[in-house]
């Protein structure tokens, strides 16, 4: 098996897991969409994609993008390129996909960009375990 462009990134196995459900769970990923406002959202992707900013993150991100986009067209692929990005400028950050989505929207309300990057990935993820 050929090895991603992110296979070197600490949260390698957690953006694989979120392609893998997006190409199985696709309508449960479109669900999610809209969990975060556009504004809320928008600001906090700007910030993941600064934090990202180097040759190594940029070309995982490349190739990220490419795998959702081939994975799921529409509302779905927004979730998850949301959810890839912050695994990739934020190395600490997926215990938050492992937290109650109630926790991760609260965190999200208070401004944490990680957060409101996850909190679609997390509903999306956990409905497989409800």
């Amino acid at each position: 098996m050929t090895p991603t462009a992110w296979a070197d990134l600490p949260n390698a196995k957690h953006i694989d897991r979120i392609l893998a459900d997006l190409k199985k769970n696709t309508d449960r990923w479109s669900a999610t969409r809209n969990a975060a406002s556009d504004a809320t959202r928008n600001a906090a992707v700007d910030a993941a994609w600064n934090a990202a900013r180097n040759a190594a993150r940029t070309a995982a991100w490349n190739a990220a993008w490419d795998a959702v986009w081939d994975a799921a067209r529409g509302a779905a692929w927004g979730s998850a390129r949301d959810a890839i990005l912050a695994l990739i400028a934020y190395d600490d950050c997926i215990y938050l996909l492992d937290e109650k989505p109630e926790y991760v929207q609260m965190l999200g309300l208070l401004g944490n960009q990680q957060a409101i990057l996850l909190y679609p990935a997390c509903l999306a993820l956990q409905k497989e375990m409800a």
